[in-house]
């Protein structure tokens, strides 16, 4: 016999099996020997008062020894001799798609312009280390894509968009804790995620797929609106009939040899702002109503939004028990990230506190085109690089200071590697970005008491939260708009923002490639 009950324990009691079970025996009225297994189906923390609990949903098996579940089946078969479809891009868009190919049974093809993971790691470290920046192998560029060495949160508010549950049980399947199937806030780790990525690799090599790694994209070939396939920086053609471009949204190349060859590109919002990074037990303090949050507790984590003027500001990325990292992609950039291991345990908690871009926003800046935010981005990039010395340090000011527009005489301790400069932010970022951040702390404060001061810190620049543009696709076939069989994909194509929507995106974009194909 099954049952399915809900419990709201305080954070021991929800710490181990041994400890729940008797909560569970006292609710079924039953004696905790007839308990033969519980599940956690579902668990999240309930904050919102002084006694902090967390809520438990849960599968109890009574008197029954077959506690299996039905488990999602991958066909993971070999498709080497199989049609293959190229795939630009070996982030979550790329990798979920290929693995979707296979099952439907296509052979996928895999350009990655970056480094596979272990390469990738040792440019990672002379980035931080000695601020060498290789434009193709960093913390965007590379196998996994922007999200391996960032943190590996899994929430997103996408369900609505495909099978979620499907997503988390692939990672699963290829090396996550179980954690992941049941967490409200799933979240790997950028310590966790590497060896996962290389497990999803193993897969779509051991299917016959290939990856071809530092082998970057620069050219389409297209005859009369119909994709015939790809040229690569070497010159060399690879031909498909079809070519999912998940390329990720800092593949700024990409979209100007769209904009070169006059293929539609649409402006759409994105936003812009800094990192702000504070000492983990002060978020702890404000969240768990006054007390460090002891042996049970997570580091504790926050979201905020607001309105300022009508514009949004809001929270994006937020690490607790996290690092800041240096995320640029070319010289005399400085772009500022953040990231977790999976445990936590970092004394510092940073998130990005970004401000809304409207197309509309950028109708004076020098490029009024489709690619003004590129431009515009690129612009905020290199003023971080100006005000950080002209390397990686990165520019920084106390918080409080920076709302109260005054320059910070010294700084704190951060999180970032590769140090940070005080530089008076408020005033050279641009106006709209800087008034908008400013009053908006102020009524982030009223929502978080504690949150400005000058035990934080903000870095410059946050400006690669999402893509400044869209690839725009029918909505029915995901082709593009004018040339039949390219099928812009995940976060770089405008259609998923964060690990788990632009996975789901490639096994959507994956299954209309494989209707397109069969009507061909």
């Amino acid at each position: 016999m099954q049952e399915i009950i809900t419990l709201s324990l305080n954070p021991k009691e929800a710490s181990e099996e041994k400890l729940y079970k008797q909560a569970v025996s006292q609710k079924l009225g039953i004696d905790p020997s007839r308990i033969t297994f519980i599940r956690i189906t579902r668990k999240s923390i309930d904050a919102r008062h002084r006694e902090i609990r967390i809520n438990l949903s849960l599968q109890v098996f009574i008197d029954d020894s077959n506690t299996s579940q039905e488990k999602f089946k991958f066909n993971y078969s070999f498709v080497g001799n199989k049609e293959q479809v190229i795939i630009v891009g070996a982030g979550p868009a790329g990798l979920f798609a290929a693995l979707r190919l296979i099952e439907l049974g296509y052979k996928p093809v895999i350009f990655e312009r970056g480094k596979e993971i272990s390469e990738r790691k040792k440019d990672i470290a002379l980035l931080n280390r000695e601020h060498i920046v290789n434009p193709e192998s960093n913390y965007c560029f590379g196998e996994g894509g922007a999200g391996t060495f960032s943190d590996g949160k899994l929430y997103t508010r996408s369900n609505k968009r495909g099978n979620l549950q499907k997503i988390y049980e692939v990672f699963h399947f290829h090396g996550a804790v179980e954690e992941i199937l049941y967490d409200a806030h799933p979240h790997i780790g950028t310590d966790k995620l590497p060896e996962i990525i290389k497990n999803i690799r193993n897969s779509i090599i051991d299917c016959g797929g290939i990856i071809h790694f530092q082998t970057r994209i620069d050219d389409l070939i297209d005859d009369s609106g119909l994709i015939k396939g790809v040229i690569t920086q070497n010159g060399e053609a690879e031909y498909a009939r079809s070519v999912i471009l998940a390329t990720g949204h800092s593949a700024r190349d990409v979209y100007k040899m769209l904009h070169n060859k006059k293929i539609t590109l649409e402006a759409k919002n994105f936003a812009v702002g800094v990192r702000a990074e504070h000492p983990q037990e002060l978020i702890d303090k404000i969240q768990y109503h006054g007390t460090s949050r002891g042996e049970y507790l997570p580091a504790a984590s926050y979201s905020l939004a607001d309105q300022i003027s009508g514009r949004g500001m809001f929270t994006f990325c937020m690490c607790p028990g996290g690092f800041i990292v240096p995320s640029a992609t070319s010289e005399n950039q400085i772009v500022v990230n953040g990231m977790s291991p999976s445990v936590r345990n970092s004394p510092y908690a940073n998130s990005g506190i970004v401000v809304e871009v409207k197309p509309e926003d950028l109708a004076d800046f020098k490029n009024a085109g489709v690619m003004a935010g590129i431009d515009f981005q690129e612009y905020l990039e290199n003023m971080a690089w100006q005000n950080g010395g002209r390397s990686q340090s990165a520019p920084a000011q106390r918080l409080d200071d920076f709302v109260k527009g005054h320059m910070s005489s010294s700084l704190p301790k951060t999180s970032y590697i590769p140090g940070t400069i005080s530089s008076p932010l408020h005033h050279w970022l641009p106006d709209f970005v800087s008034k908008t951040l400013r009053s908006g702390f102020k009524k982030f404060e009223q929502k978080m008491h504690g949150f400005i001061t000058n035990e934080a810190v903000v870095l410059g620049v946050e400006s690669r939260t999402s893509s400044p543009l869209r690839i725009p696709r029918d909505k029915n076939s995901f082709c593009h708009v004018e040339i039949k069989g390219l099928f812009p994909c995940g976060e770089g194509s405008g259609y998923a923002g964060g690990i788990t929507s632009s996975a789901m995106d490639g096994e959507n974009t994956a299954e209309k490639v494989a209707e397109y194909l069969k009507i061909k």
